[in-house]
């Protein structure tokens, strides 16, 4: 808490000498006011030709070819040396309860005067819960800039900022109860986040190795970037798209020391561990409509998260780059000991180069708003972002059972005969889907009258049965004169969504919404389910479906799934097998095809290939009780349902950058059979003492080892752990005596 002066009275007006510039310099004390502990600050100005020596901590030059350069003055809590039209440079330090706003001016004292540049300001907040959050913007924009609405739950609460030190050109700020402090650089700007002596971020440390070079010819204006193509239009195929504002993209550096491992920033068809993309693209983060998605790509997909996580053993951080405009996130990796701040970590840990991750954000637009997780536990960083943007909504429990789809279902005798067919062939089934051609003519919202002359009764039978219908429509809305839809949200003024508010509303509050979107952002795992989109008929596909929906889980979206046995092309008879096993052990559970595929409903399979299906679907209703309750869990605290082992083990560095096997809550390790021809898996089973179970053979294994483990066509490997059971549990039947 800042206890600032009383404002003072007026302006101060440097005199200027003919010719010459003005220097005005801000000096900031600090001291502790008895009896309280509360920071008083205090502002002393001056003026000279150049500050005396270098001593000044907080400053501002103005260049001025003429005077007077109004002026310097205090407005409410609110300390300013603000310029006229021929001056350069902002300088601010406002005091405001738990916030330091520091926008420095970026040059030192006696250095030649810069060519004009945007003035910044940096915000800072020390919040509740381990979190600390940076933001910079311009201080003074010709016109606003976009922020993220809609996304954070509200304000977040925030903690006492106390300055706890200060050198020439340093603050060192305490962050509240954790014992974290942050070192601000002014010349050059730099952020350090240190927890005790252990120094875990720095921030802008890349770019300001790097000052900023002088023409020979110049050697007072800085060397001015070229301006790079597309800085006012760009031009895909047939389509420009203009920008009249110019280029208005916003980046900042995050220096990771000590870490190997990050994760997240989904949506991409990537391992789980994300690479470094040094000589290649950056990982691109953008909502858009894929066709057959290529792997190990870079490129964007469906839904945006801008959430980074990093885990080595004892800690785990995470970034949230709170940015809605197309993103860019390279990483690259480095070693600590090659910067000053990484040097005096190699020294606290007794010498070595400590491993490093760099990651770049680049958005294109918007501001820089940041939340650093501090953890220090994995649970406690998706904890730490459950408490900003929201936990994984809980889903009514027909939502947890088997889905049947493809696009799509002809009319209501086929919709009646699928449904039959999952009677007579003994299959659970909870809900039949039916995609966009139900509508009339693609207006949503209406039923084609030919093909489903009587949706009510249709729907009627199917509730008879304790079955449910889920439709599918295309994000907009037909413009058409005679649709009824259309015309009222014309003329009231209104945009049309079907969401999970429409849905409670609808119930009066009574039923809990199932919504399934292909695209999302942070902060959407509030209201539904999301798939990884159009995936294709092949075993590689299958099995990046592990590590997308892990990645899925890390940023909150904890219910999600892939389209069982693939979108386009068909499936062999092993292949679609492999996919109901495994699918049957992801959160969301749903077959799904392209209307050109060859139907695929699972008595269509020979028998011993359909008696395989029904088994895979049976065990994953035996385990609704398993599902429900990690959905719970995930709802209160925050923690995904289909998690990474080092979220459970994180001292354990085999599990790092394992992808091929995961755990449900804590209860169950999966690792499914995605090879095709497979005859055997190696299984990790960790956990320093923990004892594991053989769902199949009932065996227990003690951790930690690696089995090699025979299977068959019907062989799921699925073991249960003694931690997540507890005692008194039965193996054979997951259930208490």
């Amino acid at each position: 808490m800042f206890l600032c002066p009383p404002p003072l009275q007026g302006w101060v007006t440097p005199r200027c000498p003919p010719g010459d510039r003005v220097q005005v310099w801000v000096t900031l004390g600090l001291s502790r006011c008895p009896p309280g502990d509360r920071v008083q600050v205090w502002v002393t100005l001056g003026l000279s030709r150049c500050p005396p020596g270098d001593s000044a901590q907080v400053w501002v030059t103005l260049g001025l070819s003429r005077c007077p350069c109004p002026g310097v003055g205090v407005q409410g809590d609110t300390v300013c040396v603000s310029p006229s039209p021929l001056c350069r440079c902002h300088c601010c330090w406002r005091c405001g309860g738990c916030q330091v706003s520091l926008s420095p001016c970026p040059r030192a004292p006696g250095e030649p005067v810069p060519s004009p540049q945007v003035p910044l300001l940096l915000e800072v907040w020390g919040l509740s819960g381990n979190v600390t959050r940076l933001r910079i913007q311009e201080l003074a924009p010709l016109r606003p800039r976009f922020q993220v609405p809609d996304v954070l739950l509200g304000e977040p609460p925030a903690e006492r900022l106390e300055v706890t030190g200060r050198d020439e050109g340093t603050l060192e700020l305490s962050l509240g109860a954790g014992g974290h402090r942050l070192l601000v650089t002014e010349r050059p700007f730099r952020l350090d986040l240190l927890r005790h002596r252990e120094l875990l971020c720095s921030v802008n440390a890349r770019v300001t190795q790097n000052p900023p070079k002088t023409t020979p010819n110049h050697p007072q204006n800085p060397l001015q970037p070229e301006e790079e193509p597309g800085a006012w239009e760009e031009t895909f195929k047939t389509h420009t798209d203009s920008k009249p504002y110019g280029p208005t993209s916003v980046g900042l550096d995050f220096s990771l020391p000590g870490f190997e491992h990050v994760y997240g920033i989904p949506e991409h068809a990537e391992n789980l561990r994300l690479r470094s993309t040094e000589g290649g693209d950056p990982y691109r983060l953008y909502n858009l409509d894929v066709f057959q998605y290529e792997l190990f790509n870079p490129m964007a997909l469906y839904g945006s998260v801008p959430l980074l996580l990093a885990h080595r053993p004892r800690l785990s951080l995470g970034i949230f780059w709170l940015n809605a405009a197309e993103t860019w996130v390279d990483i690259g990796s480095n070693t600590a000991g090659k910067t000053l701040f990484g040097k005096l970590l190699d020294y606290m840990q007794g010498g070595g180069e400590t491993p490093q991750t760099e990651v770049r954000w680049m958005s294109e637009s918007g501001v820089i708003d940041v939340f650093l997780l501090l953890g220090p536990g994995p649970a406690d960083v998706t904890a730490q972002y459950g408490r900003l943007t929201g936990t994984q909504a809980l889903p009514p429990l027909f939502s947890l059972g088997y889905h049947q789809s493809r696009w799509n279902y002809q009319d209501e005798a086929d919709v009646e005969a699928v449904e039959k067919g999952f009677e007579e062939h003994e299959l659970p089934l909870d809900v039949i889907w039916l995609d966009i051609e139900h509508a009339d003519g693609k207006r949503y919202f209406t039923w084609d009258p030919a093909k489903f002359p009587n949706p009510r009764g249709m729907l009627e039978r199917l509730a008879a049965r304790k079955r449910r219908m889920v439709s599918i429509v295309d994000p907009h809305i037909k413009v058409d004169g005679g649709y009824r839809v259309h015309s009222e949200l014309r003329a009231r003024g209104l945009y049309h969504k079907a969401t999970a508010e429409g849905q409670i509303r609808r119930s009066g509050g009574r039923l809990r919404p199932f919504v399934l979107s292909r695209a999302f952002f942070a902060g959407s795992q509030r209201y539904g389910a999301v798939w990884t989109g159009d995936n294709t008929a092949d075993w590689d596909h299958l099995r990046i479906s592990i590590p997308m929906c892990l990645s899925f889980g890390l940023a909150g979206l904890a219910f999600c799934g892939a389209d069982v046995g693939g979108f386009f092309q068909n499936p062999g008879p092993e292949l679609q097998v492999r996919w109901y096993q495994a699918g049957a052990f992801q959160p969301f559970f749903r077959a799904h095809a392209h209307l050109d595929t060859a139907r695929r409903e699972p008595w269509l399979l020979r028998p011993e290939h359909l008696d395989m299906v029904r088994a895979a679907l049976r065990r994953r209703y035996a385990l609704l009780p398993v599902w429900y309750t990690a959905f719970y869990h995930c709802h209160r605290q925050g923690i995904p349902v289909m998690r990474p082992l080092w979220m459970e083990f994180p001292d354990d560095s085999h599990t790092f950058a394992m992808d091929d096997q995961y755990l449900l809550d804590r209860v169950l390790l999966v690792h499914p059979v995605t090879e095709s021809g497979a005859r055997g898996v190696h299984v990790y089973l960790p956990g320093e003492g923990e004892v594991w179970y053989n769902d199949e053979t009932h065996e227990q294994y003690r951790a930690p080892q690696t089995l090699y483990v025979p299977v068959t066509l019907s062989s799921v490997s699925f073991w249960g752990g003694s931690r997540g059971l507890g005692g008194g549990w039965d193996p054979k039947t997951l259930r208490r005596p």
